[in-house]
């Protein structure tokens, strides 16, 4: 018998270079995506990547409008300038307002959202004078934070800043001017700052609790009115110079009346009885409008009794306990790197998209409730990553599969069945080709008298014949899942269980052994009857275990299996030559197989064995 040469393809330890490259490329994105992550949460506050649009989306679906009994309410409306007048109302009215809360209604104490810049009625102003000054009362100031105003914001006489409660923060938002009271209100020991610093697409979603103007501090409006009148001391406030307004209680949760029902003392004593009051006015007339995550056109009222609601929140401990968001949030992308890093080289990139949606769907979800815990983390840095690797993870990993498949197909294409080919480029063996010890049957085939046969043809006719017998033993073994070892002139050298491992190898390896002398017997027939000398194949089959993988050199590579089985089948494919039967079958396989039945010939010592071996061919059948 003669070995032709077979195709040569790049050894698998020419691709451990290629496979360090990769794996280093794959670091490389994998330490980017979390960088990525680590960038968004040292930005508090930012809106970088829709952590603001996310966190809007969270506060619209947390919102409720389960009623706030700890606050009311009063609107200067437009159903009552239409009732008592048009704005600005006379300053007697506004204190006959604030005097009816406290002594009617009994109120814990009343924070006006309204500044008088100007002086008015002097009995007004008079009144309003002795409220603030004597009674729970808190006055507003405006602050301004605009760096770029041409000319800076002087209206008003400021009050006299009051004293911080114990436990104040040191840093406060610096002002760059202010709107206050006329002179007339500057004794006010309660004053509140009612001035924001909108986002920059313009949507309201923190207030300054304290600011700073020229070495003094003022806190806002609802925190002041906390400290004045809550009963109380008012909460320590630990966080940014900015507070995240929680929205949690929508403009519907509260007891909202109109200062005209107020007047007319609509309601009974105990219905308003120890709350805590803001006035002001959520009428489109006066402007008082701003845009907040749950809409565009919303009350600036309704902002300072959200904040109210919230330090009330904080100072009775009901407020959500605090959590590490930024480092549940670095956590997850890391746990998002790492697993992508294991699972995309197994995966197809359509899997690794669904898996990526899959981890973002989940942080979406944790998102949500840890946002409620911490107001300042980036709810979007987890999700930067995951979009960071589905731009650049998944195609390199697609590239990289695309290559592999390549280099599979190239070796593999035509040595294994399709099929096989299939599940190992599903597989998730980082080099299928790599030898290992696995269980086999081989199958080893030749032709009968292949010289004499040949000898007497012309040469086309002689390879037609050898093409012909080929395809009979290729056949089979391709179709059975087998593994095309090499061809050996006039034969050749399959076996099953390898590359994958393959419960039924020696099944497989039967059925393609009966194929096969179906096939010659057949080929045998039609040349018989065109006045040839009839043909005969010899198979020799064994199961045990072999080092199956790639044995090549730098110059050249096959894919094949060595061991004691794999001799022991060529051993009786030469025994064959003495026996009527064309397959002759090792105990090995006889003892794996399940679906055939075999006829026993006895025991021979075969070349090379030290003691005699079982012999075996297929049983005839019915």
């Amino acid at each position: 018998m003669t070995t032709p040469s077979v195709p040569a393809f790049p050894p698998s330890s020419s691709l451990r270079l290629p496979r360090l490259r990769r794996g280093a490329v794959q670091a490389c994105i994998s330490l980017l995506a979390f960088l990525l992550c680590v960038y968004a949460q040292s930005q508090p506050g930012a809106a970088a990547f829709g952590s603001e649009w996310l966190r809007d989306v969270f506060v619209k679906l947390r919102a409720t409008d389960a009623p706030e009994p700890r606050i009311v309410v009063v609107d200067i409306d437009e159903s009552s300038t239409a009732q008592l007048g048009p704005w600005p109302w006379p300053r007697a009215r506004i204190a006959d307002l604030v005097e009816t809360l406290l002594g009617d209604y009994a109120v814990r104490g009343v924070a006006l959202d309204i500044l008088f810049s100007d002086a008015a009625d002097p009995e007004g102003d008079a009144r309003l004078a002795a409220l603030s000054n004597h009674g729970p009362v808190v006055l507003a100031h405006a602050f301004d934070y605009m760096r770029e105003r041409p000319v800076a914001l002087r209206q008003g006489v400021l009050a006299h800043s009051p004293a911080a409660p114990p436990g104040a923060p040191v840093a406060a938002l610096p002002a760059t001017g202010f709107i206050a009271n006329h002179a007339g209100l500057a004794g006010a020991p309660q004053v509140g700052n009612i001035g924001f610093v909108h986002d920059p697409d313009g949507v309201l979603r923190r207030l300054p609790l304290w600011t700073t103007f020229e070495g003094k501090r003022w806190p806002a409006l609802s925190l002041a009115l906390l400290a004045c009148c809550s009963g109380q001391p008012a909460p320590a406030i630990d966080g940014p110079l900015q507070t995240r307004v929680d929205f949690r209680r929508d403009w519907s949760a509260y007891t909202v009346v109109t200062a005209a029902e107020v007047l007319e003392r609509a309601y009974a004593r105990e219905d308003f009885a120890g709350r805590l009051v803001l006035i002001g006015s959520s009428s489109l007339g006066q402007g008082d409008r701003v845009a907040t995550p749950l809409g565009s056109n919303r009350p600036g009222l309704g902002v300072q009794a959200a904040m109210l609601s919230q330090l009330l929140d904080l100072q009775q401990g009901k407020a959500p306990a605090r959590w590490p968001g930024a480092t549940l949030a670095l956590l997850f992308a890391a746990g998002s790197v790492l697993f992508a890093m294991f699972a995309f080289p197994r995966l197809s990139a359509l899997t690794s998209v669904g898996l990526l949606g899959l981890i973002s769907l989940a942080w979406v979800g944790l998102a949500y409730l840890a946002s409620a815990h911490d107001p300042v983390f980036s709810v979007s840095g987890p999700l930067a990553t995951s979009l960071f690797l589905l731009a650049f993870a998944v195609p390199y990993q697609w590239q990289v599969a695309q290559a592999r498949s390549r280099h599979l197909l190239d070796t593999l294409r035509q040595y294994v069945a399709p099929s096989v080919v299939q599940q190992l480029l599903r597989s998730d063996m980082i080099d299928p080709l790599k030898p290992r010890q696995l269980e086999v049957t081989t199958l080893i085939a030749d032709m009968e008298g292949y010289t004499t046969q040949v000898e007497a043809l012309p040469v086309e006719e002689a390879a037609r014949l050898t093409q012909a017998f080929l395809d009979c033993l290729t056949g089979p073994v391709i179709a059975h899942q087998g593994t095309l070892d090499k061809y050996t002139g006039d034969g050749l050298v399959a076996f099953w269980g390898a590359p994958l491992p393959e419960a039924h190898h020696a099944d497989l390896a039967l059925d393609a052994a009966r194929a096969i002398l179906a096939r010659v017997e057949e080929l045998s027939r039609q040349r018989s009857a065109a006045g040839y000398k009839p043909l005969r194949v010899r198979i020799g089959i064994e199961s045990g275990p072999a080092m199956a993988g790639d044995f090549g050199t730098a110059f050249r590579s096959i894919y094949t299996a060595v061991g004691d089985s794999v001799n022991t089948a060529s051993r009786l494919e030469q025994a064959a030559r003495d026996y009527p039967h064309s397959a002759i079958i090792g105990p090995g396989t006889v003892a794996l197989a399940r679906r055939h039945q075999f006829l026993a010939l006895g025991e021979r010592i075969l070349r090379g064995k030290g003691k005699p071996t079982p012999l075996f061919t297929f049983a005839p059948q019915a």
